[in-house]
């Protein structure tokens, strides 16, 4: 469910919120209004937000009281409850649990449960969701109650809402707890983005995560190559990586004989960027002559990787083969 502004329509999706009450008069003292929210643009709170009383617990159902007909030229915020947690900026995503009144009527229109399970995500911007409602949740910090009186300018303007019974002309009364806010989610990693290519026989067979382009690879129950190995899993059309490039690449490598992977950058979160000359010989074998946006995978004898002469201890021993699925992302 989600309060929502576009170019279309303006609307609200009706939730039941038993046990509200709502009643006429009663005069609250003004709250304060997390003045010290740093650079973020508090909106101002005034008579009308002072006006509402709002009692109850932070997460439980409150108790709204105003007087019907209550208005304001502007959006007006008040803060019930003061939370100390971090401060909501333009652009997050939050958590709440909320109550909307109609201004004419004093009624419940909308809301949640305040449990668990009823949480709703608000984005905080102002082409996703109505502005007042943005105005009312910005620079709130988290544990904090908020109310806002939002005039129709930014809720449901001149034509109100039949749904929901709000008049042209409206107020709405908005009471929110900010509960959290979400993290951000984490940026996409760039991928290989070229044509699939046929499997090879006798190759590890890999498979892709579908977001992040991470590979899952299988080794088979035999005994490796003797030889270098090379398979193309994805074509790209960009530039053709040069002996002593520097190229930036995600890669994973996996030693033949354990399965395990000893080495990725994809558990790192980022790419790698290196010269061709500076890494093992099949490492160098496997990227030089390929174009960027495929993805390769190498089966590296000892002698082209960590071997003959030491291994690179305990993940690797001088005489195994190790595999490395590559992505090659870019030149320079």
């Amino acid at each position: 469910m989600r309060i929502a502004r576009s170019s279309r329509s303006l609307g609200f999706a009706l939730l039941a919120t038993a046990g509200l009450v709502v009643s006429l008069a009663a005069c609250s003292a003004p709250a304060p209004d997390n003045a010290d929210a740093g650079d973020c643009a508090v909106t101002p709170s005034g008579t009308a937000s002072e006006s509402v009383k709002v009692t109850g617990d932070f997460g439980a159902l409150p108790v709204v009281i105003f007087d019907p007909g209550i208005s304001a030229k502007s959006t007006e915020r008040s803060v019930v409850i003061d939370g100390d947690g971090d401060t909501v900026q333009p652009g997050d995503t939050v958590q709440v649990q909320f109550s909307i009144l109609s201004g004419a009527t004093a009624v419940n229109i909308d809301g949640t449960g305040y449990t668990d399970d009823t949480l709703v995500d608000f984005d905080v911007d102002e082409n996703k969701l109505l502005p007042g409602l943005v105005k009312t949740l910005q620079c709130s910090t988290v544990g904090s109650r908020v109310v806002g009186v939002i005039p129709p300018a930014d809720a449901f303007g001149d034509a109100g809402s039949e749904q929901l019974g709000i008049g042209a002309g409206d107020d709405i009364v908005f009471v929110a707890d900010v509960v959290a806010i979400k993290p951000a989610p984490e940026p996409a990693l760039p991928k290989a983005d070229g044509a699939d290519q046929p499997p090879v026989d006798g190759f590890p067979t890999v498979v892709l995560d579908a977001t992040t382009g991470r590979p899952t690879v299988t080794i088979p129950d035999t005994a490796p190559p003797t030889d270098f190995q090379l398979a193309v899993l994805k074509k790209g059309d960009g530039a053709v990586v040069g002996d002593g490039d520097s190229v930036t690449v995600h890669y994973e490598g996996i030693t033949w004989s354990t399965k395990k992977i000893f080495d990725e950058s994809w558990a790192r979160g980022e790419p790698s960027t290196f010269k061709t000359s500076e890494v093992i010989p099949g490492f160098t074998q496997a990227l030089v002559g390929q174009t960027v946006g495929s993805q390769i995978i190498a089966i590296i004898p000892p002698d082209l990787g960590y071997g003959p002469s030491g291994g690179r201890a305990p993940d690797i021993s001088a005489t195994d083969t190790i595999v490395f699925v590559v992505d090659i992302l870019g030149i320079g």
